[in-house]
């Protein structure tokens, strides 16, 4: 008997960290900034590149777990989010107030052995995640927008990493995960709407599930796809792609703006979760067609 419970405690205590640090959501963002790094660096040097991961890993983990500690009370109301580690009672907020410190320092040592501009850029993340965004998603939908930008930062911090240079090849790195939270966010924001309410969350930029809405999801998906193409013109710097790379890019570009479109024509939760779907799909395999373009080209 009390095996199977302390079994049941450890696999608690575990899962528990996992969902305060939301582990399947750092790990996405490692995989970014990995991928900045190899499009950025000369020679891949596997140290700096397991330094970024965990250093990454780190800052995303400690903005989690702080975005947690305020947001309890909210957390609570929503059914997506009330069996959360604190709102559960199953962590107090000192131990999780423990965790992100000990991840931030952690984090921003790591990132600084790779460069300062790693350490700095890593740093500004956590700073408008976990005192910007998070404050403003309960006054504005313009909350989104400045989660767009620690949102943007693995990818041109991979770069960053690899070449202690901020440029025109993280900028452009930087746009285009800038643009792609966008319809992103507001996928989630729309089929989570009734959720979100119930804490008084403002995800979508007219507030509603309405055509404004569909209509600004479209757009951004089209600046997404704008952006993703522009290293095949040859103005990037170092940041280069080829033409079958950029017909490739284009591709699942209007796989995106497909069901961005149809989310116009629909208006129903189930499209909206689709489109969400499809844009993690869409950011991944971007990243992995860049990579794989350099080093095949």
């Amino acid at each position: 008997m009390s095996k199977s419970k302390s079994s049941i405690t450890t696999h608690s205590v575990i899962s528990d960290f996992k969902e305060i640090t939301k582990m399947r959501l750092a790990l996405s963002v490692v995989f970014s900034s990995l991928a900045g790094y190899l499009l950025g660096a000369e020679t891949v040097d596997y140290k700096t590149l397991a330094l970024l991961a965990f250093g990454g890993y780190f800052m995303v983990g400690a903005s989690n777990a702080f975005n947690q500690i305020i947001e309890k009370d909210l957390d609570a109301l929503m059914n997506r989010t009330k069996d959360r580690p604190i709102p559960a009672g199953r962590m107090s907020v000192n131990t999780a107030f423990i965790i992100a410190s000990i991840f931030t320092v952690l984090g921003i040592i790591i990132l600084y052995s790779i460069n300062k501009q790693t350490a700095m850029f890593g740093a500004i993340s956590i700073f408008l995640y976990t005192c910007v965004y998070t404050p403003l998603k309960t006054k504005t939908p313009l909350a989104v927008f400045v989660g767009a930008i620690p949102g943007a930062i693995p990818f041109m911090l991979g770069w960053v990493a690899a070449t202690d240079n901020f440029g025109i090849e993280p900028g452009t790195l930087f746009a285009l995960q800038f643009f792609w939270q966008f319809p992103h966010f507001w996928a989630i924001g729309w089929f989570l709407f009734d959720d979100y309410k119930k804490g008084g969350f403002f995800m979508l930029p007219t507030g509603k599930q309405d055509k404004g809405t569909a209509v600004q999801t479209i757009m951004y998906t089209i600046w997404t796809l704008i952006v993703s193409i522009i290293p095949v013109f040859g103005f990037t710097g170092k940041l280069q792609l080829s033409v079958v790379s950029a017909v490739l890019v284009f591709l699942l570009g209007l796989w995106m703006l497909y069901y961005a479109i149809r989310l116009f024509k629909l208006m129903t939760v189930k499209s909206a979760r689709q489109l969400m779907i499809v844009s993690v799909s869409y950011i991944s395999l971007v990243q992995i067609v860049y990579v794989l373009d350099k080093f095949i080209r």
